[in-house]
């Protein structure tokens, strides 16, 4: 999903409005994804090559059936060090493989298991909060809203303070608005209904204050 200018003024916009309400900062980030998922393609390249190995040994005559016909079956003594050494190749031929397909990044993001694109997706916007927003406002009233554009997903991350007062049950709503209209192909005004949202939700706990000072940057962060 491209990022265009006229979503960066919309959801910048967006959180100008929402922090009039409240002394809560709000910041928006938007990830092409969270990870390479490099070690996930390893791990099923190597699960396949090992289930391949396994299947060879449980089957070991037509193993044996098959490499017969492919030296032109001449009743061939196979010795042990010969049958490891092809199914050595053929391990490795078939990790090498599975991971040269899994390196196509449409065919990894399809294989991803939904649970691990969730897991890392949390991890990622944890780690940017931490070093975005966590701690950075004078009365740790920090929150971000990050969205992984390839994993199709999303997250909400609130500073301690504003955890201590606010169930993490009541993102929900501004999770399915923003996620309604980005599902549309509505990036800007997605995350901007997530905006109105938190701000709605921060503005009883945390109403702005007379000498409020913007803390951290209304623009929209594009990693």
């Amino acid at each position: 999903m491209r990022i265009t200018e006229a979503d960066n003024e919309i959801v910048t916009k967006a959180v100008a409005e929402a922090e009039l309400k409240t002394s809560g900062e709000i910041v928006t980030v938007v990830a092409q994804s969270s990870d390479g998922y490099t070690d996930v393609a390893l791990a099923i390249a190597a699960f396949l090559a090992f289930t391949k190995l396994v299947s060879m040994a449980f089957l070991s005559d037509v193993t044996i059936g098959i490499a017969d016909t492919l030296t032109g079956g001449w009743n061939t003594e196979w010795t042990p060090a010969a049958l490891f050494g092809i199914a050595s190749a053929v391990g490795i031929a078939t990790f090498l493989i599975v991971f040269a397909i899994l390196c196509i990044p449409a065919v990894r993001f399809a294989l991803i298991p939904g649970r691990v694109k969730t897991l890392r997706v949390e991890d990622a916007a944890i780690r940017h909060f931490k070093v975005g927003a966590e701690r950075r406002t004078h009365g740790r009233t920090g929150v971000l809203i990050y969205v992984s554009l390839k994993e199709h997903r999303a997250q909400i991350v609130a500073d301690e303070a504003i955890a201590a007062k606010v169930e993490p049950e009541v993102w929900g709503a501004a999770m399915v608005d923003m996620l309604q209209e980005i599902k549309q192909g509505q990036l800007g005004a997605g995350i901007a209904a997530g905006v109105r949202d938190v701000g709605e939700i921060l503005a009883p706990h945390f109403p702005r204050a007379d000498d409020d000072q913007n803390e951290l940057p209304d623009r929209l962060i594009q990693l």
